[in-house]
């Protein structure tokens, strides 16, 4: 083991000395398999505090947090009732009472990580559930759903539910100071043996025009994306809208021109769920296909399918949900004694428009199964990264910083700046990007091996020596997009 992974480090540092300045680095961290339910306050924090401080030694630089499971909360909501995933109970408030999303928007954010809120539209409940609050949608209006095995979705042949959803989604972007708000692959819901959708009704009283209902379903999730997308942007245009489908959009089979060489569960024909024509309009901010499968998997190659969204989905950042624990598990079918991480990195250099990955899940990551962990941090994403450009929401940089000073204080030696002059959330500097060169060294900024810091304050602590060795500290502004301003300069003795 130790021999595969040093080779494996050796690899990655060689891929490593090509770093990408700008890359989406997530992590999902989910609640429905119930890490966190029945915790106590200070035990989730922990934990949470643990997994955060591992990740952003990693290099991830956003983080998926889930908090809404079946309808309901892990946030103070005044629509839907606490989740029992956080508490054990739905409907019961934490004890002593906290805000979980609330906190995470603190810590993510002082660790420089984006935070991105996460829920699941239309489930209302789960397999596990056996209780639902009184003040749960279900029990407050039992039209709204229909049961398929043993779940309750939301219908979304119902304009009152989609309407309820966005209103659910505002009161969030509203009132919580998050980067993203991202909707994951379940839409009509994953087909089941022996079970059948029971809105034959309701297509035949609204056919809207559709001859044939799978057409008529698409369309209904069609309207929900586009208004929910249109719902985030006019609380908070900054607010990066995201979804995560199922990985395979079509097969080959079903559609020749534009399907993928695979033979798997569909997107468009088994979730209901046009991604590429929501991707091609616009009405989504990024995309994360879940490719979870391994290279050379018969059914769904992850070599096949990176190089299909390169492809199709290039009208939007694209990002690769990648599943950890499979990675680890399989090896190279070119290289056995390596699993497959460096060889699925490969991949994602060959491509042209993969801008990221978010990775499944969290826990594996810090867990370093298969020293996944310790591979990005010592190589891949040995570098900061900043977030991908969104020029369709804003391409304006801001001004760059002001009076950039060194100065010697109880605390050491400090260089300080100040914030240039913004009015509205387009040009404000929220955070600022710190490099440092050696000199002689020609100043690049392009370079992500010289960040020695992404903060949201406006000053660093200097590492002062004995005051011998010169070095030129560079200082740029970025805005809520991470647009990035002109530079300002400051030669310093350390």
């Amino acid at each position: 083991m130790k021999r595969l992974f040093f080779l494996i480090i050796l690899i990655m540092t060689l891929l490593s000395s090509h770093a990408q300045k700008r890359q989406f680095r997530g992590a999902w961290i989910q609640a429905v398999n119930g890490q966190f339910q029945g915790m106590s306050r200070d035990a989730m924090q922990q934990t949470l505090v643990n997994q955060l401080d591992v990740l952003q030694q990693d290099g991830v630089n956003a983080i998926i947090f889930q908090v809404r499971p079946e309808c309901d909360a892990l946030y103070e909501s005044r629509l839907e009732p606490w989740s029992r995933f956080l508490t054990g109970v739905q409907g019961q408030a934490p004890q002593p009472y906290w805000d979980p999303l609330a906190w995470m928007v603190e810590e993510c954010h002082k660790r420089g990580m984006e935070i991105h809120a996460w829920i699941n539209p239309y489930r209302a409940k789960t397999k596990g559930t056996t209780r639902l609050a009184n003040s749960h949608i279900a029990m407050t209006n039992p039209r709204s759903y229909f049961v398929y095995d043993n779940q309750y979705i939301l219908n979304p042949a119902l304009k009152e539910n989609r309407d309820y959803i966005c209103k659910v989604a505002d009161d969030i972007v509203a009132r919580y100071d998050i980067d993203g708000f991202h909707i994951d692959d379940y839409f009509y819901p994953y087909p089941a043996p022996g079970q059948i959708i029971p809105d034959q009704a309701y297509y035949e009283a609204s056919r809207g025009g559709f001859t044939n209902i799978g057409d008529w379903r698409r369309n209904n999730v069609n309207l929900f994306v586009k208004q929910l997308g249109e719902t985030i942007h006019k609380r908070k245009p900054w607010v990066k809208f995201g979804v995560s489908p199922f990985g395979i959009y079509r097969n080959q089979a079903s559609d020749p021109k534009n399907g993928s060489a695979t033979k798997g569960l569909q997107n468009y024909d088994d979730l209901y769920a046009d991604v590429l024509l929501w991707v091609n309009n616009g009405w989504i901010d990024y995309c994360v296909p879940q490719v979870y499968w391994q290279i050379g998997h018969p059914a769904a190659d992850y070599a096949t399918l990176i190089k299909w969204w390169d492809k199709h989905a290039s009208n939007r950042p694209l990002f690769i949900g990648e599943d950890v624990e499979r990675t680890a598990k399989y090896p190279d079918p070119q290289n056995p004694n390596n699993h497959q991480l460096p060889a699925k990195y490969r991949l994602h250099r060959q491509t042209h428009h993969v801008d990221g990955v978010v990775l499944w899940y969290a826990k594996a990551v810090v867990d370093n199964v298969g020293n996944y962990g310790s591979v990005l941090r010592n190589s891949y994403w040995k570098y900061p990264a900043l977030q991908p450009l969104m020029p369709f929401i804003d391409s304006k940089s801001p001004k760059k910083p002001k009076k950039l000073k060194a100065i010697w204080t109880s605390d050491g030696y400090v260089l300080f700046w100040r914030a240039p002059k913004g009015k509205d959330w387009d040009d404000k500097a929220m955070k600022y990007v710190v490099y440092r060169f050696a000199k002689n060294e020609r100043v690049n900024i392009n370079d992500p091996s010289k960040i020695v810091a992404i903060t949201d304050y406006t000053f660093i602590n200097l590492p002062y020596d004995k005051g011998d060795v010169r070095y030129t500290y560079v200082v740029t502004a970025l805005d809520r997009m991470s647009n990035e301003s002109k530079a300002k300069k400051k030669k310093v003795k350390l």
